[in-house]
């Protein structure tokens, strides 16, 4: 067993420690205990005290409450369109394409089928690879929205990068479309606070989706992306479906008559969102302000 010993000079060391420890514990309490013996400090009497008996306590707390106001909405995320308050039955399809191309065809004569619009986000190369497709979608109606050139992770970008993902996809698509586009979808769904905030400077509404297939999983059958998607129909929502989706080919026909039977209407992201002074919540639920 060890044995510890204590040297007379230590021990008194130590005292002299203690003690002047203990009294600056006691001074701090003394000198912050407010007057009059109670038991709130200055600022606890202030808060609960009436304010219709000291003008000045109204004002400080209009002051803290502007001071709340100002400051809390800049601490908040921001958020991109998951899906918008709508009260409708109004719906949207995205189609994300950004590396296969067998599939398109079948979509596009699908949505014809069921004369349908939907959104497509493109990657600026598959748009260089495909751009006859790219005019096929464009002259059939349906809506196409930025999905990066390169399909880079968005987040690990700064703001100056971004900006040349964007404009590389500008000047793919628009000898072929004749326009920019205003939407923009993140490869991977990454995003963070500069990503969003560099986009709607740039002039484009971030969108997300609400509904999501994960048509790109090779081990999903039609059946289990049906039963995670049709009961999550709601208003105002945004489907994500990939163009070369495993099961697209069996799972569309089916989302698309049956989401019609329940008397919901097809439009594009576009046409979905709210116009005027709207809010986006802290789920990503674009509203109106009231």
């Amino acid at each position: 067993m060890k044995v510890y010993v204590v040297s007379k000079k230590a021990l008194a060391t130590g005292l002299i420690v203690f003690a002047v420890l203990l009294l600056a514990v006691i001074l701090t309490v003394v000198l912050t205990k407010p007057e009059g013996g109670g038991e709130s400090s200055g600022r606890d009497a202030q808060v609960n005290a009436d304010p219709d008996d000291d003008p000045s306590i109204g004002a400080s707390a209009n002051i803290v409450e502007e001071y709340e106001l100002e400051v809390f909405p800049g601490l908040m995320k921001e958020l991109p369109v998951y899906s918008v308050r709508r009260s409708d039955k109004k719906i949207a399809l995205t189609i994300d394409a950004a590396w296969q191309d067998d599939k398109t065809e079948f979509i596009l004569s699908t949505l014809s089928e069921y004369d349908i619009p939907a959104t497509f986000f493109l990657c600026g190369f598959w748009v260089k690879e495909h751009p006859e497709k790219v005019k096929a979608i464009a002259q059939a109606g349906h809506e196409i929205g930025n999905h990066s050139m390169t399909h880079p992770h968005m987040s690990k970008l700064s703001s100056s990068a971004i900006k040349a993902e964007l404009d590389e996809f500008e000047k793919a698509i628009e000898p072929l479309i004749g326009r920019r586009t205003k939407l923009f979808r993140a490869p991977y769904g990454e995003y963070n606070d500069n990503v969003i905030k560099t986009l709607r400077e740039n002039g484009y509404e971030v969108i997300q989706w609400n509904i999501d297939t994960i048509d790109w999983k090779e081990e999903r059958t039609s059946e289990q992306i049906l039963d995670s998607v049709l009961p999550r129909l709601a208003d105002g929502s945004i489907i994500l479906c990939h163009n070369n989706g495993y099961r697209i080919e069996q799972y569309l026909p089916v989302l698309i008559r049956t989401a019609l039977e329940r008397g919901y209407e097809f439009v594009t992201v576009s046409e979905l969102l709210l116009a005027g002074d709207t809010v986006i919540d802290v789920n990503g639920v674009q509203k109106a302000l009231d």
